[in-house]
């Protein structure tokens, strides 16, 4: 079965690593689908995620990383995927992603969405979390993965 793993990933996160290694154990094939949005601001453009990610999963062998555009709905069709993994955090998680299914499931009946919950030590960590403690000058190099924290450091750099 396929599932598709769909985020801005900006950037990633040892959260989303986490979330990504136990769906790859649930689904034959997992696609992470970086979303390419010109309407939201990242720091990290659709392609450098891209190859974040890549190099973050290589040790897992059934996952592909690609970037997408458009409803996620139609983007898991296109690439036949029955489910949508999420990832749940905190509370107000729950409340987006509940309605975020429902309103995909209106869309298309034969896409699932599945929740997985963070682990504990993921609960409260964000891409924008990461971004605000590196841009404070703190540690991050137990939030995101190695090859995460040079890149962001310096693209935090040079937006000052």
């Amino acid at each position: 079965m396929n599932a598709i793993y769909p985020g801005t990933f900006d950037p990633v996160t040892n959260g989303h690593i986490d979330i990504a290694q136990r769906a790859a154990k649930m689904f034959s094939n997992l696609t992470i689908a970086v979303i390419k949005n010109p309407n939201k601001s990242t720091l990290f453009n659709s392609q450098e995620r891209v190859k974040m990610i890549v190099e973050s999963t290589k040790h897992i062998k059934n996952i592909n990383v690609v970037e997408y555009s458009g409803l996620t709905v139609k983007f898991a069709k296109e690439n036949n995927s029955e489910i949508i993994v999420r990832g749940l955090r905190i509370t107000s998680d729950y409340e987006y992603e509940s309605e975020m299914a429902l309103v995909n499931r209106g869309m298309e009946e034969s896409i699932e969405t599945i929740c997985l919950f963070s682990s504990l030590e993921n609960q409260i960590l964000s891409s924008s979390r990461v971004k605000e403690i590196a841009s404070l000058g703190a540690d991050i190099t137990k939030l995101v993965p190695n090859n995460v924290s040079r890149p962001l450091l310096s693209k935090l750099k040079n937006k000052l």
